[in-house]
Order: C-alpha cells, then structure tokens, then sequence
C-alpha cells in the first residue's frame, strides 16, 4: 500500500530467519506481493507468521532506531526521564515536543506498522486454501499481531478514548484489512479504530494456543493487551474479565533482576529472543552506550523519577544504575543495558508482562467501584517488589498508589507517556538536571500542557504526499 509504507514492492523478506527453531524449514522468499505457491504447505505458512512476527523488530517498532520507535519515544515524550547533556542529543525533537510535520517524526514508526500489518493481511488473504491442523492457532496469531499494530499507531496520531469527551468521534487511523498496495484509506474515527482492535483481538484470544513457544503470542499474552485496550477505552468490566483471564503469575522478589539481564523470564507473556545469529541486536542504544563508568547516555532517569523508587523497592536495582558520564556521577538505565555484566544493549524484547495484567485488574476494579479487590490486584505485586509494601489505601489515595505503582512497574518500558496522555494530565517534568544530585542541566521543556494538541504526533508530510486521502491532525 503505497501511501502508508512507501514503496513496500521494494521489501524482501525470508520470514523462517525469524526463529532458529525453522532452520528446517523452507527458505521461501516472499516480496510484498506474494505469489500463489509461496502459500501452501504449513511449513509456508509458519514461515509466513513468522514474517509479522519479525516486522516487531523493525527500528520504528521495538528495534532501536534514532528516529523513534516503541522501544524508547513513549518515555522520550514523557517526565520518566532527561535528556543527557553528555550523549547525542538522540530524539531530541520528540523530547522537547518540537516535532515538525515536514521532517520524519515517527515516520519510521508509521510505516514499519504498516509493514507488519500488510504482511498480516497477506497471509490472511491466502488463509482459506490451508486446512493444517494450526490452521486456526495462525490465523489467531496474525490478528493479534494486527491488532497490536493498529493499537501502537492509533495511541500515537490519535488520542486514547478516555483523554477527553470528543476522542472517540476524533482522527484515529487507517485501519487497514487488505493486503492491497494500492489503496488510499481514509483516517477512521478513534472509537472505529478501537472497535476493530477489540474485534481482533476477541477473535486472537478465542482461537490462539495458549502456549506457541518462545517469540510469539500465546493466550496470556493477547489477553493482556486486549486488558489494556479496554482500560483505554474506559471499559472497565471488560478490561477486569480479560486481566483475569491471565494465567501467568507475577516474576517474584527475587527474579526481577534477572529478568532485565536475561537470567530468566519469570513474568514474561510474550518475549522475543535476541540472539545471533538471527537478531543479535543491540537494542539498548537507544538509552545509552559503553561502559558504566565511561557512559555516553542519550537520556538518563529523571531526579523526580529516580527518588520515587523506596530503597527497598527491587526495581531500583532492576531498572537504574549509578553510572559515570564524562567523569561525572548519573542515574542510568540499566532496562537494555545487557545480559549479565555485558554493556552492549543485546537483550531480549521484552513485550507484555503477568505484571501488567495485575495492575490493569486493579485500575478496573477500583473505578468499577470494588476497592478491596483492587487492593488485592495490587498487592499481587507490591509483595513482589518492597521488603515492606504499602498498603490500606482508600479513595483517590488507592488510585494514586495504582497509578504510582504503574509508572514504576513499566518505566522505561513502552507505558508512560500513554498513561499521562489517557489519565488526560499534563506532562510536568522537574527542572532538576541530568546528573546524580539534581544538579547539571534540565530538560529544555519542562512541561506539555494537558490537551494541548502534541498529545497527538503529526503525520509525517512524506505520508500524506503518498496518500491524498490522509488528514493531518489539527494544529499542525
């Protein structure tokens, strides 16, 4: 589809290099058009989900790219960190909310949506002469997967249903179910756009299996983003069944670590490993690069962010380090950093986690009005997390003790920015500076006024070229 991913004709892709497990398998080369024979045999057709499934590491998806992608931009654009004077300045743009239409903000985002959607759609099309015994299971697993991607896009351009009265009658996306090059769809509504997404992801979960391995989706996995969806959408019984829907339990006290650094994946629902020779890449760039002590870091933990972790919170030592830039003493990321002692960014994807189904049912049930059952979803992971938990809250006091517990759990972790923008606050960063103490220099933009029209990323000006039928979002 020429106006949303620009010449896709051009992208060729071997789908089975996505798992090491397929190395059997045949290789078949498939362009962006496919042809008949490429779809045939259940072989084609694992390699061919397997071709949306790598479209996630793509740079503007959850592959470290400069131009912004999930990985990074959701806490680029928020308060959960700061720009380093000591890095390369990268998504800057984003950061300061100084995106510019004509320029590629977030194109590479936009787009590479796109390709995974289109290779979604492609293998859906060709779906009806397989009869194979996972027939279903795959079918399950490419909805999924679109649905993710129009619910990554639509959070992004459009806003989130519960920001404000008039988000779900406001600009949302294409929400595209072709594999046709040649369309020019119009921008659908935001309450349009959600519908598909749940009616997506409601077919995924009745028929996906409920373990498919190591790098792709299984049941807990698109119950937990069909949770989030609802919570998005304000519905909260809905958003409350589908979180307890999940069956993986919560990573204890004493996984947490280990979990950031590859040890285990105690927690995980969907993860996708990173290894050579097939990723192998080097995903923690995108916050910093070298050694801890000789540290160039492109964003490091904001003062506010950094002092709101208790010292016998685990996540603290799971999430941040103390880390030298320049000679001089930061608060790091250590989220991407490497496995074990290793510093070079090669971790695995991280995609959903038992840990957010948790305080998804707890966020639900306490605006359902069931405050001791969201105490408990809570508590699910307070225990998990402090030597000491709190506890007791009532009132605005226990939703403010979800949404703290929220930015915690998730910091640098693909959530924030979403969170600020649904909950329809401002983004109000501290004028501490980047360096251990507060000290140094701030942020250039301290703070994003609620409703203000940045909530929602311009379309990219290459885009709308592409395709006459596309709308610019207002002000811009």
């Amino acid at each position: 589809m020429k106006n949303i991913i620009y010449k896709i004709s051009i992208l060729l892709f071997i789908a089975g290099i996505f798992s090491s497990c397929d190395d059997e398998l045949d290789q078949v080369p498939f362009d962006a058009f496919g042809t008949e024979n490429a779809y045939e045999t259940a072989a084609d057709f694992e390699n061919a989900v397997r071709g949306v499934y790598s479209a996630l590491t793509r740079g503007g998806l959850y592959g470290s790219s400069d131009a912004g992608s999930m990985l990074s931009a959701p806490d680029v654009l928020s308060d959960n960190v700061t720009l380093s004077q000591y890095g390369r300045f990268t998504k800057s743009g984003l950061h300061n909310f100084t995106y510019n239409p004509t320029s590629s903000t977030l194109r590479g985002t936009y787009t590479d949506a796109y390709v995974l959607i289109y290779r979604a759609n492609l293998l859906l099309a060709n779906v009806d002469g397989f009869e194979g015994e996972n027939k279903q299971n795959i079918i399950a697993e490419a909805k999924a997967l679109r649905a993710l991607a129009h619910f990554n896009l639509v959070t992004y351009f459009g806003k989130i249903p519960t920001q404000s009265g008039d988000a779900n009658s406001s600009l949302g996306v294409a929400y595209v179910t072709e594999p046709d090059p040649n369309i020019e769809p119009e921008r659908e509504t935001v309450g349009a756009v959600y519908q598909k997404i749940v009616a997506d992801l409601t077919d995924a979960v009745a028929n996906i299996n409920a373990d498919n391995g190591e790098g792709r989706m299984g049941k807990d996995a698109v119950n937990t983003l069909l949770s989030r969806v609802y919570l998005y959408m304000g519905e909260w019984q809905n958003a409350a069944n589908a979180a307890s829907n999940v069956s993986a339990t919560v990573a204890p006290r004493a996984d947490v670590v280990g979990v950031w650094t590859d040890e285990n994946q105690s927690g995980l629902t969907f993860f996708i490993p990173n290894e050579q020779p097939i990723l192998g890449n080097n995903i923690g760039v995108t916050w910093s690069q070298g050694p801890p002590v000789n540290l160039i870091p492109e964003y490091v933990v904001s003062f506010e962010l950094y002092n709101l972790f208790a010292e016998d919170d685990i996540r603290k030592e799971a999430y941040t380090f103390q880390g030298e830039a320049d000679g001089l003493p930061i608060n790091a990321i250590k989220k991407l950093l490497g496995r074990g002692t290793q510093f070079n960014g090669q971790v695995d994807y991280k995609i959903f986690r038992a840990a957010e189904a948790k305080i998804n049912l707890a966020e639900a049930l306490y605006n359902l009005g069931n405050e001791g059952g969201a105490r408990t979803a809570l508590d699910a992971v307070r225990t998990k997390r402090y030597e000491t938990p709190p506890s007791g809250e009532t009132g605005t006091a226990l939703r403010d003790a979800i949404r703290l517990e929220r930015r915690l759990e998730f910091a640098f972790e693909y959530q924030r920015f979403f969170d600020i923008k649904r909950y329809g606050q401002a983004v109000n960063r501290s004028n501490a500076g980047d360096l251990a103490d507060g000290s140094g220099t701030p942020s250039e933009t301290l703070l994003l006024q609620a409703g203000n029209f940045k909530f929602q990323l311009p379309i990219s000006q290459g885009s709308l070229n592409q395709n006459p039928n596309l709308r610019q979002n207002p002000g811009y």
